[in-house]
């Protein structure tokens, strides 16, 4: 791992230490004035994990983090700062400050799980024991050096630089940053747009679109395309449920806790309020994340300066946007997993989103063979995760060490994301008078470049840095190259044998005669069944 130090001679450098052609783990550092300042400082998932445990800089170098948005992937290695000497400012949105308060605790108990899970298989193996990340009191911590401001406040950070956070309109408290640069005779404007939002979402409002910058630092997660048009989420949504419900099955819609798991109570408010869902009156819902309770009573908080217009018409009439009849919140493992137990049909939602971690992952367990239930995926799936593998069309997947088949209904909602899509990423680009330079970040290495090379055929210039790369802004020059860290190599859930997947054929056979066998003679049927555990007591033996 080679640590990048501060140069002496450079004026105003940017060095991209995440998000650098892949889409989690932003984290971007200027220098400015003898002064480094970070610009979010997220966890690397799925296939971008290069090792969560390094960093290509010293922590205790830095003096300064503005942080965009809650999101693990933004914020998720603050703490780790803290552990290793960071004593600086961190600034930030006041709502995102509550989220991130909640969001970094419930990561470091899943830091400390992961560790104590490896090394008691290290344990066995003889190999030598591993550190979490960070711990509980590492997040907790790093709340005593977080200072918030208003969107459109102009805060000074150090001498010669100041931010100014504007709505993002991507999750409540999100914000592109522009800041305002002054060293020796040179001034610069620049701007992250951290995670830039889709339009028309319920509850927060559009990207506020900015006019005015030297250099652009922009996301392009759906770089490459654009969203499907849905006329209606709530009525498509209430379709899926009440064919679901009305065969005797669950509903599992896997979301993250924070912004999408209220976003989908907030519809799901408007279906029972309107009745779209016939098949079963009063379907309960379940809410079976902790970390999304808390979330949610957070969005139930002081949301002024954060609400859409309709959102903000049903605050001041009394109503609450989260809350209605036959919802239920589940804390303890145990209240999870009778959920399981339970055969009323219900709808379940529960983290994580991209189904790599999490009681999600229990719940498609125990219903992802039921062919009469339905797994509703209604946010992004990062390629290399659970997600993005039942939506390829895997026939089976491993959770658990137990490999499982899919039966059940795979919905996507592709138009639901918290993500700009291409038409509205060139929209927000397009805002900008004459800006130098856009440096295109946040995308996979097939979008970010592809994205790099769209804003240049219209007319700006642009590129997709690398990881570790080194601009300045004084001279507008690169200084040094990154480079592509080789990605991990993750074995596709799916991937079965032959004679497996003819085995889980003849298993949906079966489950076939067996529907078809009702009103059989009882003999019949006794015998049938008797056959049956005889092969299964013999297989099992």
């Amino acid at each position: 791992m080679v640590v990048h130090k501060y140069k002496e001679g450079f004026l105003m450098k940017l060095h991209f230490y995440g998000a650098d052609q892949c889409v989690t783990g932003s984290c971007h550092c200027l220098e400015v004035n003898g002064k480094r300042i970070l610009i979010d400082c997220g966890l690397q998932q799925g296939r971008d994990e290069i090792d969560n445990h390094e960093l290509p800089f010293e922590p205790n170098s830095i003096d300064y983090i503005l942080v965009t948005h809650a999101h693990i992937d933004h914020s998720g290695r603050i703490p780790m700062l803290i552990k290793h000497g960071f004593k600086g400012q961190i600034w930030t949105t006041r709502l995102t400050a509550r989220l991130m308060e909640i969001m970094l605790v419930d990561s470091a108990y899943i830091q400390m799980s992961d560790a104590e899970y490896d090394n008691r298989r290290n344990q066995r193996a003889g190999r030598p024991f591993v550190e979490p990340i960070y711990t509980v009191e590492d997040a907790m911590r790093t709340m005593a050096y977080v200072h918030t401001c208003e969107y459109d406040q102009e805060i000074g950070v150090c001498e010669g630089v100041t931010a100014t956070f504007t709505d993002a309109g991507h999750l409540l408290g999100s914000a592109s940053i522009t800041m305002e640069l002054h060293e020796g005779n040179v001034r610069k404007t620049i701007v992250f747009s951290g995670d830039i939002g889709n339009i028309n979402q319920p509850i927060i409002r559009d990207p506020v679109l900015l006019k005015r910058a030297d250099y652009v630092v922009m996301e392009s997660t759906y770089g490459d395309r654009n969203h499907q048009e849905v006329w209606s989420y709530t009525s498509e949504l209430a379709k899926v449920i009440d064919r679901t419900l009305g065969r005797g099955g669950n509903v599992i819609i896997p979301a993250f806790a924070v912004g999408r798991t209220q976003e989908i109570l907030y519809f799901l408010r408007r279906i029972k309020q309107e009745h779209l869902v016939k098949s079963v009156n009063d379907f309960p819902v379940y809410i079976d994340s902790p970390l999304a309770s808390k979330a949610t009573t957070i969005f139930c908080g002081d949301l002024r300066g954060y609400l859409d217009e309709e959102a903000l018409a049903l605050v001041k009439g009394g109503v609450d946007m989260f809350s209605f009849p036959g919802l239920r919140l589940t804390e303890s493992l145990d209240e999870s997993k009778m959920l399981n137990a339970d055969k009323t049909p219900k709808v379940i939602i529960s983290a994580s989103g991209m189904c790599d971690a999490g009681r999600i992952r229990h719940h498609l367990k125990y219903n992802l063979w039921r062919k009469e239930c339905t797994i509703v995926f209604v946010g992004f799936q990062g390629p290399g995760t659970l997600g993005r593998t039942l939506l390829d069309g895997a026939p089976v997947v491993k959770l658990f060490g137990e490999e499982v088949a899919v039966l059940a209904e795979i919905e996507n909602f592709k138009g639901l994301s918290s993500h700009a899509d291409r038409d509205h990423l060139i929209d927000w680009a397009k805002s900008f008078t004459r800006p130098t330079h856009f440096f295109v970040v946040h995308g996979d290495r097939e979008v970010a470049p592809y994205f790099a090379d769209t804003l240049i055929r219209l007319g700006y210039s642009a590129h997709a840095p690398q990881y570790t790369e080194v601009y300045d802004l004084a001279s507008n020059q690169m200084l040094e190259r990154g480079y592509l860290p080789e990605r991990r190599v993750i074995t596709p859930a799916g991937k079965v044998s032959v004679p497996y997947q003819r085995l889980v054929a003849v298993g949906k056979l079966l489950q076939e005669v067996i529907s078809r066998s009702k009103g059989r003679a009882n003999r019949d049927l006794g015998n049938f069944a008797d056959q049956i555990k005889m092969l299964i007591d013999k297989w099992e033996a």
